[in-house]
């Protein structure tokens, strides 16, 4: 079966949809978070087949989500990075651990997020960056965008 592209649409999600469309893209990217830099340790982590995680590496890399660094030189090795670009995701995997959280388990989550210093718990939520008020579909609309001529 030939998957769907929606990298040239004119949606946000769909677009996005396109990146994280896979079940293992987003797994990556939380392991990178987690301070998983380098291939056997991604690979350890989610017991993902090589050649899956080598194909979502570099589509990463070529999406500009992460980027490779050389840490070793006899036989050269390279480590995952996130770029500015990669650590903007979390955005969108702390939503993702939200809904899941709220709803993806019978009572309470066997994991949670934390603060590093003061160990308390962490709870995302989506807010709108300009009032700084969380976010109400109910109140929200899409609309095309007066700065692009691009139609929505």
């Amino acid at each position: 079966m030939r998957r769907t592209r929606f990298d040239d649409w004119p949606c946000p999600i769909a677009r996005t949809t396109d990146l994280l469309g896979d079940w293992w893209t987003p797994l990556v990217l939380r392991e990178a978070f987690s301070g998983r830099r380098r291939f056997d340790e991604f690979q350890r982590a989610l017991g993902i087949p090589k050649a899956v995680l080598s194909a979502r590496l570099d589509r990463l890399v070529d999406d500009g989500l992460m980027v490779t660094v050389e840490y070793q030189d006899n036989p050269v090795r390279h480590e995952y990075r996130l770029t500015p670009k990669g650590r903007a995701m979390w955005d969108v995997l702390a939503a993702m651990w939200r809904w899941g959280s709220d709803w993806a388990f019978d009572g309470e989550p066997p994991v949670i997020l934390s603060d590093r210093e003061t160990h308390q718990e962490v709870v995302p939520l989506v807010v709108d960056e300009n009032s700084g008020a969380p976010l109400d579909p109910r109140r929200l609309r899409m609309r095309r965008n007066p700065r692009t001529d691009v139609s929505a």
